[in-house]
């Protein structure tokens, strides 16, 4: 199976923008392959922005930040749009989008799939790509009631023990969440789990990613 890695001739270390529309969204779809990062690479830099963050779950997506960022260098921002309601306000959405543009030039951005059944995780999709049509995207799976696991075309790998890591900082982190039936740590490894065995993971777990546009420069 073929294998690609990042670039790592920037001095500064990767930049990496974690984009998410409600608190937990980024932990659950790429949590552990931004420890398996963490591990591989030095110098990482985080912007880690949630759109609907407001009151309790804001302190835990804060505090799962802190978890997942480590000691890597993070600057988290939370907004308090209202959760399954940002379709309707797309156009405050779009402008915080273009402000981010400005200030954040990201070599690596981890958002929705755009295929997600959730219109909230649509938007952000859409305007990921609307926003930063030039760099990498990787657009990472939650699973859900509603069924719409797709068929990923990239792989992350993940070291023993990080997939345990991911599963243990979910639970410390988004207490409200445990009494749902879904938040479960089978759940969280049963798909890392899947996803290991399709990219044949050393350890047999990994996260995947749908990714529309690679450039591969020799």
């Amino acid at each position: 199976m073929l294998s690609l890695n990042l670039k790592t001739d920037a001095p500064e270390g990767l930049t990496i923008l974690c984009l998410g529309a409600h608190s937990d969204d980024i932990e659950i779809g790429c949590g552990g392959t931004l420890l398996q990062l963490q591990k591989t690479y030095a110098g990482l830099k985080f912007h880690w922005i949630v759109f609907s963050a407001s009151g309790l779950r804001g302190n835990e997506a804060a505090k799962a930040a802190e978890l997942f960022a480590g000691d890597s260098e993070h600057n988290v921002t939370l907004k308090n749009f209202r959760d399954g309601f940002l379709p309707y306000v797309g156009a405050e959405v779009k402008d915080f989008f273009e402000e981010m543009r400005k200030r954040v030039n990201p070599d690596v951005i981890f958002t929705h799939w755009r295929g997600d059944a959730h219109q909230d995780h649509r938007l952000i999709s859409e305007l990921t790509w609307n926003t930063y049509r030039d760099h990498l995207i990787l657009e990472y799976e939650i699973p859900k009631y509603d069924g719409d696991m797709g068929r990923p075309n990239l792989f992350v790998p993940l070291e023993a023990p990080l997939f345990e890591h991911k599963v243990d900082y979910l639970f410390q982190a988004f207490e409200s969440q445990q009494s749902k039936r879904w938040f479960e740590r089978e759940t969280f490894l049963s798909l890392m789990r899947l996803r290991g065995m399709e990219s044949n993971s050393p350890s047999g777990y990994a996260e995947a990613f749908h990714v529309r546009k690679v450039v591969l420069r020799g």
